[in-house]
Formats: structure tokens, sequence, C-alpha cells
């Protein structure tokens, strides 16, 4: 019983509220504390057969998948409560296990998000998922991100694009503006950000028709880690040519 017990506690999320609302100025409720913590023992069980993630200490898992993949959307977290707050259609590129749209899914109930990968079996796994959390939401999409950028039931669709550290920025620029619609905004989770990149992302967006509004710089609340968001606005249609062929992009990156 002692062995069992010492199990069931550390696989259990911490709760942390005052670390939530500190750092972000939110926190969950009881409701989706429980959705996180269903989430974090799946994703164990998950692990078992597929290679979903490295980080399953319950700190660890709680700051580098859940808080990371909120603090993402910080800037559309204060306005949940609000009587005004409006729905929108949110994608997730290279979802992977599910990060950060999973997480988005569970908090934003309004929003109506595509998890997008082109691993079958990580898409089946996340369908499971977001049926064991009942997020009617959220809805799965195997493909790559070149070919849906060039689909008219994609293109021009979205008004958010969540995309995290798949690629050079300039390359995740190429795969989120072709998607959103003039006016939408791309968010790319990056670890550190340099001069190289950010000449690089200047010259992509100048090609996309899209700009950068801003980079929120902050650091993990546990290990330090830094992080940067680098937000993007669409401002004008993508040229049609845009993204390219697969693979193109990251062989031959805009910047």
């Amino acid at each position: 019983m002692q062995d069992s017990r010492a199990g069931e506690l550390q696989d259990t999320l911490p709760e942390l509220n005052e670390v939530w609302q500190e750092t972000i100025g939110w926190q969950p409720t009881e409701a989706q504390q429980q959705q996180f913590q269903q989430l974090y023992q799946s994703i164990l069980v998950g692990n078992r057969q597929l290679n979903l993630t490295r980080i399953t200490e319950p700190q660890e898992f709680w700051e580098k998948h859940l808080w990371d993949s909120l603090r993402g959307i910080q800037p559309w977290l204060s306005s949940l409560d609000a009587s005004d707050s409006k729905s929108l259609k949110a994608i997730d590129i290279g979802t992977g296990a599910g990060f950060p749209g999973v997480p988005a899914a569970i908090v934003c109930a309004n929003w109506q998000i595509t998890l997008l990968d082109s691993t079958r079996k990580k898409i089946a796994f996340i369908d499971s998922l977001l049926t064991q959390l009942n997020l009617r939401n959220a809805k799965t999409l195997v493909d790559r991100v070149e070919a849906i950028g060039q689909e008219r039931h994609y293109r021009d669709h979205y008004n958010l694009a969540l995309i995290r550290a798949v690629s050079a920025a300039s390359v995740c620029a190429e795969y989120t503006l072709p998607l959103l619609k003039v006016g939408g905004t791309a968010v790319l989770y990056r670890g550190q950000w340099t001069e190289e990149e950010q000449t690089g992302l200047d010259r992509a967006l100048a090609k996309l028709g899209g700009k950068q509004t801003f980079v929120d710089a902050f650091t993990t609340p546990f290990t330090g880690g830094i992080r940067h968001c680098i937000h993007i606005q669409k401002e004008k249609p993508t040229p049609i040519e845009f993204p390219r062929a697969i693979g193109v992009p990251v062989q031959k990156p805009l910047g």
C-alpha cells in the first residue's frame, strides 16, 4: 500500500495557483485543474507506447508544458471572463503531444482549436485524449502545414496560429501567415532569441505580408529558463506562392 500511495503522489501535479496568478495574472478553476491532472496522467500512459515527451516529473511537466503553453497566450487570458470575449479559430502547428493546443483548449472553452501534426500515431493519441478530457472545442488534423496552407479550407481561415519552436523563426512565419486571416496573429514560441533570427524573420515577413508586433521575453518560474514569444500580425494577404512545397521552407529559409 505504501508503494502504491507513493506512486500516486509522484504522479500528482502541483496546483500552484499563486504562481499562476503572480506570473500570468490568471489561475485555473478546480475543473480545469482536474483536466490538467487527467492530461498529465494520460501523457504518462501514452509515453509507454509513444515517444511523446521526456518531461514527466510533475513540477517540470507543470512548468515546461502547462505553464509554458499558457504563458504564450497570456494576452488573451485576461479577456476570457469578459462579456465581450469572442470566440476565435486557432491552430496549433506541429502539436506533437498536444502542446500548446490542448492546455489552450482546456482554458479557452469558447475557442475552436485545430491540432495539426504530420505523425498519425500522435494524432491518434490526441484524438483519444480529447475524448477523455471531453474537449469538444478541439479537433485534430493529420497533414503537413505546407500542404494545408495551399488548401482553401484552411488558408486565410484562422485568427490565431501557435507554433512551438519547430524550426527557424522565418520558417515558422512561412508556415503560419498563409493560414491566418488578415489581422490574425501568430505566436512563435522560442527559447533564446538572437539578432540573426530577428534579421531572418524581418526579411521573411517582408515577403509574407506580416509585421512583428512585439517580442515577449520572460523566464520560467522554477528553472529560470529563457523564453521568448514572438508575436506576428498578418497585415495583408500572403502571396499565393507561400508556403512553398513540402520541405522547401526548411531547406531554403526566406530569411
